[in-house]
């Protein structure tokens, strides 16, 4: 009897064996990964019914009775017809679209430079929406969003640069106040060209 209580102890004290640990080490990391995915994809969706939702709630409920429409709204149902297109009352229509490049590091022109000419002749003005890319055609018109914060701003590209490490994009003073980047100095931005 003393030795199977003896036995029976030593088995309840037992330490896994290093390959054990490591097997429970990789399940967890495993079930981690489900579990992170499985979030992710949680917020996806959950993400995709708020923007159904709100597209839904922006919209009245009109209803057929008979011939007719009614809204089911305490607004009349003028308040909810279609306004007309600008091509309908003669206006051109105005179209841009935007088409996505590759984002990266972006930095600012701070109030030191302002004064001095730019690449397009311009004197540069940090208080103006502009911003230097080493390719894109002066002129060119970029929407550079912050995924951090989700702001964006449009600049109009005036100047060549940035020179310097792997940054995209200098911005002037009020675009990068614009998106949140004066405390940080520089940060990731998504960059894309609008098209006219």
């Amino acid at each position: 009897m003393g030795t199977e209580q003896n036995s029976i102890d030593h088995s309840a004290h037992h330490m896994p064996s290093r390959r054990e640990r490591l097997r429970a080490f990789m399940r967890l990391k495993s079930q981690r990964r489900y579990l992170i995915g499985g979030i992710a994809a949680l917020g996806v969706s959950t993400a995709a019914f708020a923007g159904a939702f709100a597209n839904e709630s922006n919209s009245p409920d009109v209803v057929k009775l008979g011939a007719g429409k009614a809204s089911v709204e305490a607004e009349p149902l003028t308040a909810y017809q279609p306004r007309p297109t600008p091509s309908a009352t003669g206006e051109p229509t105005p179209v841009t679209s935007e088409s996505p490049m590759a984002g990266g590091e972006a930095s600012y022109y701070g109030n030191e430079l302002a004064g001095n000419r730019t690449a397009s002749g311009e004197v540069f003005d940090p208080q103006k929406l502009t911003a230097a890319h080493r390719t894109l055609p002066l002129g060119s018109k970029v929407r550079v969003t912050n995924p951090r914060n989700g702001q964006s701003v449009v600049v109009r590209i005036n100047d060549r640069g940035p020179f310097h490490g792997n940054r995209v994009i200098d911005l002037s003073t009020a675009a990068a106040r614009t998106i949140g980047l004066i405390r940080s100095g520089t940060g990731r931005v998504n960059l894309a060209l609008m098209l006219d």
